[in-house]
């Protein structure tokens, strides 16, 4: 007969067993440290225990698992009583959901779970009070106030990531769960599910169930200690390209709308299916030397010479970036990077399940000659300006200044059409494009003379009037830069922003060892 209120107990070490619930699946990383203190000292404080209705060994209680490990190790290792005997706290058995909260309390407590071991105990105390209370099917809602009740307080955002975790993605990526995927890693995961599933029932590829069985096969292919989310994304756009039958960065851009919660509607046209490896690099030269960019609204900006083409291919082979994680992309936009002269990006239809993950900078290597960094400096503000939706402004500048120049301010109608954020970050982007084709401080007529006669950036520079452009890029305090535009940067355009200024200051220390002057 067992004591029906909390009562210390000294028991032999051989009558207590590990919590078969044990919220940790795997080993406690502090056990060795754990082990050395109790070696020395001893335990700090008893073990908690309790015991099943109609059985007569006790079970761990609340959290001690590891330590009753140790216990039974040091015991067989020496042979000594003091690891025999083991002075316990007993607490009366009530409920299974009981203790195995209690559980996950002291574990939270003690040491960190991983996410996928807290949210596998959650919803498996989920199943216990379902049982225990003969309910059906607990809401999350309900989950969430009878947890609170019990001591351990879950909010209901969380419990819903920990259901798409313990229910979509264990069964798909186990070692990435395992390894550490925390809350971060699988709400990005989750949107690009949901964005992912968007694209794939508006184009009529099939239902939910087609698209489950898909998803789960691609995050099954990449599962690893060393997950990767941008594999992921790759190979579920070239999937739906492939389909489709369609360019995948028509994909790119729509995924990216998607994740950024715009809706776009992107025509399939014949001309936008994926093109043939070897086709494309029979076809390389010519496009490079057509040095077209053609920004997400459609409009192209043309260089105007071979030499343009040549420095861009110097670039090509000294400038690696990501994949854009996030672009901003207008609506009814269409992006076609692979046509942006001396573009770094790999050819997808080459390479799609191996994104380049790092950025190579002119400190590492790169071209030194001043008109291949010349080139370099346009492609990248070319390509910087296009995901961004301004592509129209930023055109080539051949054989002087920084090798662009920014044609004019934004449309004023992007005020109206985007959010604050939205806003910022384009505003911000066009003041550092500015200041790397070096717009306001350039010898006003090398710069006056590349722009149109209606242009508003012309009439500000010629009539040195700073109001009519601080009206006409929304320019906010440079405190606001890094809010407004480093933090909001995907992946690929903060890299080619970093390479950029890079540039610049590569231009200027060629052309001062040189002795040239950069806008003569």
């Amino acid at each position: 007969m067992q004591p029906d209120v909390p009562t210390t107990m000294r028991l032999e070490i051989t009558r207590i067993k590990a919590y078969d619930r044990n919220p940790r699946r795997s080993e406690n990383p502090e056990y060795d440290r754990i082990k050395a203190s109790i070696r020395a000292e001893g335990m700090d404080q008893p073990l908690v225990v309790t015991c099943r209705s109609g059985e007569t060994d006790y079970v761990v209680g609340a959290g001690g698992n590891t330590r009753l490990h140790i216990l039974q190790a040091l015991h067989q290792e020496t042979s000594d009583e003091r690891f025999y005997w083991v002075d316990c706290l007993f607490k009366p058995w009530h409920h299974e959901s009981d203790v195995l909260l209690a559980h996950l309390r002291e574990n939270d407590l003690r040491s960190g779970l991983c996410f996928i071991d807290k949210a596998r105990a959650v919803f498996e105390a989920k199943q216990l009070l379902e049982v225990e209370m003969e309910i059906d099917k607990l809401s999350q809602r309900q989950l969430e106030t009878m947890l609170r009740e019990r001591g351990y307080s879950v909010s209901h955002g969380l419990i819903s990531q920990m259901g798409y975790a313990v229910h979509t993605l264990l069964p798909a990526i186990p070692q990435a769960l395992q390894s550490g995927l925390g809350r971060p890693q699988i709400e990005r995961i989750r949107a690009l599910d949901r964005a992912a599933r968007v694209i794939w029932k508006s184009r009529t590829l099939g239902d939910d169930e087609s698209f489950e069985a898909v998803f789960a096969a691609l995050c099954e292919r990449y599962d690893s200690p060393e997950w990767d989310l941008e594999l992921l994304r790759a190979a579920i756009e070239t999937e739906i390209a492939e389909a489709l039958e369609v360019s995948i960065h028509a994909i790119r851009v729509e995924m990216d709308a998607q994740l950024l919660g715009r809706d776009i509607d992107i025509p399939i046209s014949d001309d936008e299916q994926v093109a043939d490896p070897r086709e494309e690099e029979e076809d390389a030269s010519s496009r490079a030397a057509s040095t077209k960019v053609k920004d997400v609204a459609g409009i192209e900006i043309s260089g105007n010479s071979r030499g343009d083409s040549a420095e861009a291919t110097a670039d090509r082979e000294t400038s690696v970036v990501q994949r854009p994680s996030q672009a901003i992309t207008p609506n009814n936009a269409e992006q076609n990077t692979e046509e942006t002269a001396g573009t770094a990006i790999e050819s997808p239809a080459r390479s799609t399940e191996t994104p380049v993950t790092q950025s190579i900078t002119l400190s590492q290597r790169g071209p030194t000659d001043l008109k291949s960094l010349r080139a370099r400096a346009w492609t990248l503000a070319a390509r910087l300006a296009q995901r961004n939706g301004i592509g129209d402004l930023v055109a080539p500048l051949s054989g002087k200044g920084l090798g662009f120049i920014l044609r004019d301010v934004p449309d004023a109608s992007l005020a109206e059409q985007l959010d604050a954020d939205t806003l910022g970050q384009v505003s911000m982007l066009w003041w550092h494009l500015a200041a790397c084709a070096e717009m306001t401080v350039a010898p006003l007529e090398a710069v006056v003379a590349t722009l149109s006669d209606d242009s508003v950036l012309r009439q500000a520079l010629e009539n040195q009037d700073a109001g009519l452009l601080f009206n006409s890029v929304w320019t906010l305090d440079p405190g606001h830069t890094g809010h407004r535009l480093w933090r909001q940067l995907g992946e690929q355009d903060w890299q080619d922003l970093l390479n950029l200024m890079d540039t610049y200051r590569h231009i200027h220390r060629v052309a001062q060892d040189s002795q040239i002057r950069l806008w003569e």
